[in-house]
């Protein structure tokens, strides 16, 4: 791997060579004895890494020089990692450092070992918000939007959206709520050639059932008490682009039947009409049910599954999507800090809570506890508290959560595997789960092969 550029910023030339001659093997280092020619080096070598003596001259005592700096160096790299360097007696001072935006501290005399230690977390984190400032930029080109991820799950996702953007097959859009099946629907709708005409979305389960046969397909003037002109649905409203039937699973079955016969046909006809009309839009739908566990039961119409999911694009829980939960949260951050708001940052405690918690309601979820985080937090750095997490007692609950969930997936999984000889769609159907998430599981906890020793 590429060496990474170090600023060491350290008034005593002494100390400033012992910590060159012991980073050099590992970093490309920058020596400075002062606040201009630390500026001017970040300015020609941008490091990403800095190393901070808080008692630069003439400011020693209240560590006046070294707070400046630390607010200029920021000011000019906010993504730089400054690991602060202080005497055994200002630990208050590191602590206020880091509030004020530094990444670590390190007390005096500095072990040379620690401080390596130290460095290369800093560069992971720094590698980490780097690649997410890059998606951020390419989203807007890629036409993925908000939707953003490194993990395979969410690689795997982006790679059929651009696959199948580019034809009109119905596509299916499956996960637990939350998860950003929206965002992966107008991904789809943003990459075709309909991109030009409109994506017309409706919510299957939030309009009441009488109302929702006038919303989808329109009404004439007259057809019913209240019907004072003529309206067109959401269908119509989609001529030439795209049409969302969000939360298709609370269809009622009536319904389920005229969306059957749009799809076959393309033709609608609004309530109190009589002559059919002619639409041309593709149809993306959404649900956070397991459909075919639906149609064993009766309440989903089997032909309307397999008209819908045609392609079936499946998004993982954001437990299930490991680095992203950070790289949201950072993005999440970002997008929110008001524009002339002093920017903050995620505590290690507050990242640690992150990663360790279950996250019920995915994404979404996350989104509201990063608002609320950067409306609560009084200083820089944002603590467990400020998003809403409790005790440390709490955090380990959720991992023991978490693991009884793994292990109940492991058993169930196995067990039905087993039953049916390794026949993964047999096993799907029973459990009441797609494929795809079959797949996952079993890929997850390798059960083929203790399917086979078994």
């Amino acid at each position: 791997m590429d060496r990474q550029k170090i600023l060491i910023i350290e008034d005593d030339e002494a100390i400033r060579s012992q910590m060159e001659w012991a980073l050099r093997t590992d970093f490309l280092v920058y020596p400075a004895g002062g606040p201009e020619a630390a500026m001017r080096i970040l300015g020609e070598e941008q490091p990403p890494l800095v190393t901070l003596d808080l008692g630069l001259p003439p400011g020693e005592n209240d560590m006046s020089e070294g707070f400046k700096l630390l607010g200029r160096i920021l000011q000019h790299n906010p993504l730089a990692k400054v690991v602060v360097i202080t005497g055994n007696s200002e630990r208050g001072s590191a602590m206020r450092a880091i509030s004020h935006g530094a990444h670590d501290f390190l007390v005096k005399p500095v072990d040379p070992d620690e401080l390596r230690i130290i460095l290369k977390r800093a560069v992971y984190v720094h590698s980490l918000e780097s690649e997410h400032m890059k998606l951020q930029k390419s989203a807007g080109n890629q036409g993925f939007e908000d939707l953003l991820g490194m993990s395979p799950r969410m690689q795997e996702v982006f790679a059929t959206v651009r696959k199948v953007a580019a034809s009109d097959v119905p596509v299916l859009i499956t996960g637990e709520s939350g998860t950003g099946k929206e965002l992966v629907a107008r991904a789809v709708h943003t990459q075709s050639l309909r991109r030009s005409r409109p994506i017309i979305p409706i919510n299957c389960g939030a309009i009441p059932d009488n109302l929702l046969e006038s919303e989808l397909f329109g009404h004439e003037k007259g057809a019913f008490t209240g019907a004072h002109m003529q309206r067109p649905g959401r269908i119509e409203l989609a001529q030439g682009g795209t049409l969302m039937l969000d939360e298709i699973g609370e269809l009622p079955l009536p319904l389920q039947v005229k969306v059957l016969r749009f799809l076959q046909d393309h033709l609608v006809e609004r309530v109190g009409g009589r002559d059919p009309i002619s639409i041309d839009a593709r149809v993306i739908a959404a649900t956070n049910k397991c459909l075919k566990k639906q149609t064993l039961e009766g309440r989903f119409r089997e032909d309307l599954y397999y008209r819908l999911a045609v392609v079936t694009i499946e998004l993982p829980a954001l437990r299930e999507r490991g680095e992203d939960i950070v790289l949201l949260a950072r993005s999440f951050l970002q997008k929110y800090t008001p524009e002339r708001g002093r920017p903050k940052a995620l505590s290690p405690e507050a990242l640690d809570a992150l990663n360790a918690y279950g996250w019920p309601g995915n994404v979404r979820e996350l989104e509201n506890r990063i608002r609320r985080a950067i409306t609560f937090s009084e200083g820089h750095l944002i603590k467990p508290p400020d998003l809403g997490f409790g005790p440390l007692e709490e955090t380990a609950r959720q991992l023991d959560l978490k693991k009884a969930k793994d292990d109940l997936e492991l058993k169930f999984v196995r067990m039905a595997m087993v039953k049916h000889n390794g026949n993964i769609s047999k096993a799907a159907e029973e459990l009441g789960l797609s494929r795809p998430t079959v797949h996952h599981i079993i890929k997850k906890h390798n059960i083929v092969e203790s399917v086979r020793k078994g």
